[in-house]
């Protein structure tokens, strides 16, 4: 190819040539000051995203000695909601332990009671069986003289009355007093009533038939008569 400036000398005249030389260099310098131009909106692009890249930086979580505390203040709380939790826990274990002590023992007491009252319903009436055999043995003696009293026979069959009678007394067993004593409705059966002046008003005068308690509870009353 040819050189640009002896085309130009052939085709155009020195003033020219002056004229293309100066507007060749506006342009040269026009197009420096564009490219100075786009690398300052370059830098100051670049500066904008490293302000934000900043920003981003200050909101992410610190590091280094920062970050050791702000992990170390979460580790804390966590142990510490753990603690609690477990106390809680602990705490309604105890109580629900408690609770279940005191029912067991209210149901040991309870069954205790039960069986106390059981027995005695069931030896009651075992003792209300045995007691029309204490009668007999009772009015089998009395018809007896004094002389039959004396014989072996008689003697052995009050020994064995005894013996029944201290067996039942040892167990629970009492015969109610009733001779001589004040009516009282809760151990006394009237059954016949009568007037004697020598005795005071509401006595028992006679017994037809025995009474008796076992532990506090009337297994059969007392059969008299009252006066006055």
């Amino acid at each position: 190819m040819e050189d640009i400036n002896d085309v130009l000398k052939e085709d155009a005249s020195v003033e020219d040539i002056s004229d293309l030389d100066k507007d060749l260099q506006s342009a040269e310098i026009k197009a420096e000051s564009e490219d100075i131009e786009a690398y300052d909106d370059t830098n100051s692009e670049n500066e904008t995203v490293n302000e934000d890249d900043d920003v981003m930086e200050d909101n992410e979580p610190a590091t280094g000695e920062e970050g050791k505390s702000g992990k170390s203040f979460f580790k804390k709380k966590e142990k510490k909601d753990k603690k609690d939790a477990k106390d809680l826990k602990i705490e309604e274990l105890n109580d629900r332990l408690i609770r279940n002590m005191a029912e067991f023992d209210n149901f040991r007491k309870r069954s205790e009671k039960e069986k106390t009252q059981m027995f005695e319903i069931g030896a009651k009436s075992i003792i209300e069986k045995v007691l029309p055999v204490i009668d007999n043995f009772e009015r089998g003696l009395g018809t007896l003289t004094e002389e039959e009293k004396e014989g072996a026979f008689a003697q052995g069959i009050e020994k064995i009355y005894k013996q029944l009678v201290t067996s039942l007394e040892e167990a629970g067993l009492q015969q109610i007093e009733a001779a001589g004593q004040t009516f009282d409705p809760n151990y006394h059966n009237a059954v016949m009533h009568a007037e004697d002046s020598e005795l005071g008003e509401n006595i028992v005068a006679e017994v037809f038939q025995k009474g008796y308690t076992y532990k506090s509870t009337v297994v059969r009353h007392s059969m008299v008569k009252v006066v006055n």
